[in-house]
């Protein structure tokens, strides 16, 4: 990057958020891709977009006290970054993670901007979250947690504010608690949480969404490429709904998924990954990815997730979370022979591993395009709670399938106009960048 107004302005990012790397990270990302749009558009640097779009418009942090089985009091941290409204309601996912912080929302809400500026719907971007872990929680102790974490945030969200979705460990269980919090807090029913069962205003599709439209935007890739999924070897990081729903459309699609993963180790199964038995170990039994191997001696399970990028492999689609193929797993999978790598996870490869991907001309597909299916559902849910009808599976699914291959499209027209084609990170950044910068130049310095 040579643009001494974008090196002036990441460096007061960079000033202005110590301690954040996965947030500094992202930002570096976007611009080091923008550089060709900030040179063509002085009235962006005009009108301050980059030092605007660099700071959320509001960052909520709050106590979420609660009670757990034994009659002890808890406390978490609860968080909400309000990034920007510019084209939408704010939207984004809630994430229960031990590892949540202030950093990690930012940096979650930051790229929800640009991945729901590509579903083409009319979103904003945000993201929340606790540093609770609902593992090892009972159902009550998880409602309690549910309900005090929405006693808090009810104030700053609602259908028209602020849509709040599902994230790592916020399923349609905690979704509902959380539902039902609000609604008997604000004596309302509307669409203010998307992620919701199905008998209570939820969309069908939502659970296979993000995993399914990973699949669909790595079609489109391939297909552009003159390739396809068919009989070619994958493997699929993590085993939640982006992983089992991304493993079964490859299947469907033609192609072998031979590995899975769990925080603890990953599974390599010769014969391809058994759908069926690994969703109703995941979903049903909620058990633990090793014991996939009790019922398929083929089957091998390692301790440690890394190795998993050491099984060879044509495409790698990691969904587990962010950062988790670094340089040294990146130069495994293409020394073993892969090709593609398109991302489920949120922001799961490295700079460095980036970098490797291009210097070996694999075909790469960022998070903030190819993992923006389950947003796009969400937004399709927020759609038909608007309007009070259900849209059925297959027509959901359309679609969803339809907008991921628009947003291969635009990212693939977007690094064509910018004289970089073939690179769909950049075509991501740019296409998701203008279109919020086109509407926060409209509405004027606000």
């Amino acid at each position: 990057m040579k643009n001494q107004y974008m090196l002036d302005v990441l460096e007061s990012v960079k000033k202005r958020n110590p301690g954040e790397p996965e947030f500094i990270q992202a930002v570096t990302e976007v611009f080091e891709t923008l550089e060709p749009v900030i040179d063509a558009r002085p009235d962006f640097v005009a009108a301050g977009i980059l030092e605007r779009i660099t700071e959320p418009d509001r960052m909520i942090y709050f106590r979420v006290p609660w009670v757990d089985d034994s009659g002890k009091v808890q406390v978490n941290r609860g968080f909400r970054v309000q990034w920007s409204n510019a084209i939408g309601p704010y939207k984004g996912g809630i994430r229960l993670h031990p590892s949540v912080y202030g950093g990690i929302i930012k940096f979650l809400g930051f790229e929800q901007v640009f991945k729901n500026s590509l579903t083409t719907l009319p979103m904003g971007g945000a993201k929340g979250g606790s540093d609770f872990d609902p593992k090892g929680k009972s159902d009550n102790e998880i409602m309690r947690f549910c309900q005090s974490f929405v006693a808090e945030l009810y104030k700053y969200i609602g259908k028209d504010t602020d849509v709040p979705a599902g994230d790592i460990g916020t399923g349609a269980r905690e979704i509902g608690y959380m539902f039902g919090m609000y609604k008997k807090l604000t004596d309302e029913w509307s669409g203010v949480l998307t992620g919701k069962g199905i008998p209570y205003g939820g969309s069908l599709a939502r659970t296979q969404a993000t995993g399914y439209g990973l699949c669909y935007f790595t079609n489109a890739m391939l297909r552009a490429n003159g390739k396809s999924f068919e009989g070619q070897t994958v493997v699929v990081s993590g085993s939640g709904n982006v992983a089992l729903y991304a493993c079964q459309k490859a299947q469907s699609f033609g192609a072998k998924v031979v590995a899975m993963s769990d925080s603890n180790g990953y599974v390599y199964d010769p014969d391809g990954i058994d759908f069926e038995a690994m969703r109703v170990l995941k979903e049903v039994k909620r058990g633990r990815i090793k014991e996939y191997v009790d019922t398929h001696p083929k089957a091998e399970y390692h301790e440690g997730c890394k190795g998993i990028w050491t099984v060879p492999c044509d495409i790698a689609l990691p969904c587990a979370t962010q950062n988790e193929i670094d340089g040294e797993s990146a130069k495994a999978l293409a020394a073993n022979g892969c090709y593609a790598v398109a991302e489920g996870a949120n922001m799961p490869s490295t700079p460095e591993a980036i970098e490797v991907y291009f210097a070996n001309k694999m075909l790469y597909g960022p998070a903030k395009a190819a993992n923006a299916g389950g947003v796009a559902t969400s937004g399709l849910e927020m759609s038909q709670n608007s309007i009070r009808m259900s849209w059925s599976f297959d027509e959901v699914d359309e679609k969803l399938h339809g907008i991921m291959e628009n947003i291969f499209a635009a990212c693939d027209k977007a690094a064509k106009d910018y004289g970089m084609e073939g690179n769909y990170m950049a075509g991501a950044n740019i296409a998701g960048f203008l279109k919020v910068a086109e509407a926060m130049k409209a509405q004027g310095c606000v």
